[in-house]
């Protein structure tokens, strides 16, 4: 009995997460929800036209992904057709919301490519199914569709294959 309750939560959650292939649902980050670092609602319909790179952040696991975002700023990707979006999960943290805008907003100035975005309700976890209180990283084509998914800490072949990933598809 017990090895048929772990295999259906395995497939429960395998359907209800977001998978290589798929679409992203379209998605509107606004309110008590949240938004944009300028206070403006989020659209995940601006994901179309373009390459981009998402990271879905637990503030307190910044570390698995922070070096890789400082790897893409460093890449000379050409703005017209990619962009890194950081969606940071203000909601997984204990340091208050107001800090880390602060603290993000600055980071932004250095990261000329990346748009920053806050999910004050773990919204995203819910319509998205992404994994709480880690980092996400999906890889999406100019539709929309995931070409690449990982939750949890970056490796150095996992960056490899996402830059492959990036360069595929520009």
């Amino acid at each position: 009995m017990k090895k048929i309750m772990i295999v259906w939560i395995c497939i429960v959650a395998m359907i209800q997460a977001v998978n290589v292939g798929d679409k992203l649902p379209q998605i509107t980050l606004e309110k008590e929800n949240g938004a944009t670092s300028s206070g403006q609602p989020w659209h995940s319909k601006g994901l179309e036209g373009k390459v981009h790179v998402l990271l879905y952040m637990d503030p307190d696991e910044r570390k698995e992904v922070m070096s890789f975002l400082d790897t893409l700023n460093s890449k000379s990707y050409d703005k017209k057709h990619y962009s890194t979006i950081a969606i940071v999960n203000l909601a997984a943290t204990w340091m208050p919301n107001v800090v880390l805008e602060t603290m993000l907003s600055k980071k932004q100035k250095e990261l000329h490519n990346t748009e920053f975005i806050f999910d004050k309700t773990k919204f995203l976890v819910n319509k998205w199914h992404l994994e709480d209180d880690a980092s996400n990283v999906l890889v999406l084509d100019k539709e929309s569709r995931v070409i690449y998914a990982h939750s949890g800490m970056l490796m150095p072949n996992d960056v490899i294959e996402i830059l492959n990933k990036i360069e595929e598809t520009k």
